[in-house]
């Protein structure tokens, strides 16, 4: 028995005719679930729905779940039939990974929005909730892909938009209105959010024009003036209907005698039932006003039409859908990574050597000169960088390298050199050097006397000319673990609001979206003052550090900053790296698994070839698909139970971007190509796991289909699973025979045509 709370509102499932809750609303059924951490928020959404007649088929309050998290609810809403959407309100989460597993599993079958209170340190503190960065939820939301609301006004629109919300094809929008001041305040709302305005062509303006009169003029926003009759916008809106110019129409109605809100949106509605193209639009309407726009508002939630009381909440919502779209599809994105680096080439052991000496030292901190052996391990340049203890040596230095030449100061005690001008840059003579030198020293003497001083480093000056300094930064948050931070260079840059946050691993698609967000965002510019940003020199540079952040976890913190780019040149200028002893298991403090690489092996195959096992990787899809056109159709049909003309990209990206902590997918990989493939997929209590095994059909014989069931079997019992299931049908016989020779049992289910392999992972032989 599982149990809910303490200190929950309840629950309430209305399908089932249950309400186990101290609410005293009655509650309508519907297809969106509703899940609260608190009963104030939930008794808030739960009156305002009831107004508005929307159903649920869930909602539940958790409480402070002792026992049921809220994990828990999203792997049972994601198998719920009468669930078609989601929205979560949080205030905290206690366990990330499986957090992510969760969302990022039903979120690929479900829209779910989120709404996360105590954005800042003070609301966090009063919910009583893990001090953590508001930017790490943003990244753990969005690399879900999930769709985070900031406010309550959001939020009722999302479950406006939840309710009735289809697919969007887009992110152009179609402004129509019978007011000019309406649609311009439309128009700001969608531009300061970064939206897109539709461009109508040739065709489309063509037939607004034969269907309306000559003095209103056909553009986006399409003003149809304040004596539009309930007929101008039904040929108006008729006309579009038949137009893929846009992906989505906003319907904006001020309250007008020449326009009754209730006869209007008659027409409309009406217009779209007849209409081929009417269900399949998106649309939101937005009729102003409140007494005479209620008629207006019943007619819409009974048709099943989103409807928004203000302009900004329609614009909101449609915003809303645009930044889901992009979240989905960066969920689904193939990474297009060059094959060095695909998989974790780097010296680790090199690096992790030369971290545990500077550990035994006593060092936690390590400055750019220290950092470079390290750095190098992952391909990962600094500027040459040489130590000098005292003046005279670092004129000597300087005069070796080559002017001009820049002085920092070295001290582990004063983290901001700018406090005592301990960085001179462009110095040209030996003695700018000296007296450069000197000037620092004085000055940490007067200003830190107590300070410990390491002497300087001496640096060649970069060539700075038309380049564009950003910073990289990674910071532990308490929640969920390393955080990777892309902004602009200089002397003041805070996380909250100048940073793009994600979370690591990275590969090349994952880096590409964290640069595109920083440049959209304002976070860094997308150029130079003379050339463009090289956002695929930036990303494999996000990657490298991602892979060192990964296979180290004794670094606590890293700070490049700047990063010189100047076109596919990066060059770290000042790096510092805080390391600590680490002596627990490396992946529990990461939120999302990484590709598990000590589980790569070499198999040997009949005919004497051998080829590697290794986890599959989001790269693989196009091989995948290979190999997929390479087995017959009578294989496939044993594989999926159906015939299959093609598979989609998103059938793809789904067997080839997988959740390592919830299943396993291995790839028999000889050569580029792949040639079998063997996948099992746990229970969110990792108790059972289905499995399947595929091999290309001309290469049947080898024993590449029991090497990869045992390899699958092998995994399945050190993840601690109690059973490993499958299911075949009774003519394919090579699958059964193998099964019976691994120890499986066999159950063979003549009416419904199956047979049941059913495998005790544990010498009990619990199941």
């Amino acid at each position: 028995m599982r149990l809910l709370g303490p200190n929950s509102l309840g629950l309430l499932a209305p399908w089932q005719s249950v309400n186990a809750s101290f609410s005293p609303l009655p509650i309508q059924k519907g297809k969106l679930a509703f899940v609260s951490q608190s009963a104030a928020v939930a008794n808030t959404v739960l009156d305002w729905a009831q107004q508005r007649e929307i159903g649920f088929s869930y909602f539940i309050a958790l409480g402070d779940s002792l026992d049921i998290n809220i994990d828990d609810l999203l792997d049972f809403l994601a198998r719920n039939a009468k669930t078609s959407a989601i929205l979560l309100y949080l205030e905290n989460i206690s366990d990330a990974r499986r957090f992510l597993s969760a969302a990022r599993s039903a979120s690929r079958n479900k829209p779910i929005l989120v709404i996360k209170s105590g954005r800042s340190q003070q609301a966090q503190i009063l919910l009583n909730s893990p001090l953590g960065l508001d930017a790490a939820y943003d990244a753990a939301i969005q690399r879900a892909g999930l769709l985070r609301v900031q406010d309550t006004h959001e939020l009722f629109s999302a479950v406006e938009t939840l309710s009735h919300m289809h697919p969007l094809r887009g992110e152009r929008l179609m402004i129509v209105s019978n007011g000019v001041a309406p649609a311009a305040m439309a128009l700001d709302e969608l531009l300061s959010r970064n939206g897109k305005l539709a461009i109508l062509g040739e065709e489309s303006l063509a037939q607004l024009g034969s269907a309306l009169p000559e003095f209103i003029r056909t553009d986006n926003p399409l003003d149809l003036r304040d004596d539009a009759t309930p007929q101008r916008y039904l040929v108006a809106i008729k006309a579009l209907l038949d137009s893929h110019d846009y992906d989505a129409l906003l319907l904006i109605h001020a309250p007008s005698t020449a326009a009754p809100g209730g006869t209007t949106a008659e027409y409309l509605i009406e217009a779209l039932r007849q209409h081929p193209r009417g269900k399949r639009i998106t649309l939101l309407t937005n009729w102003c006003g409140e007494y005479f726009s209620q008629q207006a508002w019943r007619l819409f939630t009974e048709a099943g039409i989103p409807t928004y009381r203000t302009l900004e909440g329609a614009v909101t919502a449609f915003m809303q859908m645009v930044e889901y779209r992009r979240n989905q599809k960066q969920l689904k994105e193939t990474p297009a990574m060059p094959s060095d680096l695909t998989a974790n080439t780097a010296d680790a052991p090199d690096a992790h050597r030369l971290i545990h000496q500077a550990l035994a030292k006593g060092a936690t901190q390590l400055d750019t000169y220290e950092v470079q052996p390290i750095l190098l391990a992952y391909d990962l340049s600094t500027l040459p960088t040489w130590i000098a203890k005292d003046s005279a040596e670092a004129v000597h230095i300087a005069e070796k390298i080559g002017y001009p030449v820049a002085l920092k100061l070295r001290s582990p005690d004063i983290p901001h050199k700018s406090e005592v001008q301990g960085v001179m840059l462009y110095l040209r003579t030996a003695n700018e050097v000296q007296h450069a030198a000197e000037a620092i020293f004085d000055r940490v003497k007067h200003t830190y006397p107590l300070a410990r001083i390491h002497g300087l480093l001496v640096q060649n000056m970069a060539y700075r000319t038309g380049a564009q300094e950003l910073r990289i930064t990674v910071e532990q948050d308490a929640i969920f673990g390393p955080l990777i931070m892309l902004g602009e260079g200089g002397s003041e840059w805070g996380h909250k609001n100048q940073a793009a946050v994600a979370l690591p691993p990275l590969n090349m698609a994952l880096a590409r979206y964290l640069v595109l967000q920083a440049v959209k965002g304002g976070k860094i510019y997308g150029r130079s003052a003379l050339r463009p940003l090289d956002i695929l020199g930036l990303s494999r540079l996000l990657v490298q550090v991602s892979h060192l952040i990964l296979d180290c976890p004794e670094i606590t913190r890293l700070n490049i900053h700047p990063v010189l780019a100047s076109g596919s040149e990066f060059t770290l200028l000042d790096v510092s790296m805080h390391i600590g002893p680490f002596s627990v298991d490396p992946q529990a403090r990461l939120a999302i698994r990484p590709y598990p690489q000590e589980l790569e092996e070499s198999i040997a195959l009949k005919d004497g070839s051998q080829c590697l096992c290794r986890p599959i990787l989001p790269e693989d899809e196009p091989a995948l698909k290979h190999f997929i056109d390479r087995v017959t159709k009578e294989d496939l049909y044993y594989r999926y139970f159906s015939e299959i003309n093609e598979f989609t990209h998103d059938d793809l990206a789904n067997m080839t971007q997988i959740d390592y902590d919830r299943e396993m997918a291995f790839v028999a990989v000889r050569g580029e190509e792949i040639i079998g493939v063997t996948r099992s997929m746990s229970d969110p209590d990792n108790t059972d796991a289905e499995f399947a095994v595929l091999v290309r059909s001309d290469l049947k014989g080898l024993g590449l289909r029991r090497q990869l069931l045992e390899k699958m079997i092998a995994y399945a019992r050190a993840h601690g699973l109690h059973r490993l299931m499958g299911i075949t049908m009774p003519n394919n016989r090579g699958m059964i025979t193998l099964a019976q020779r691994l120890d499986f049992d066999i159950n063979v289910q003549l009416k419904d045509g199956i047979v049941n392999l059913i495998l005790p992972l544990h010498a009990d032989g619990r199941q």
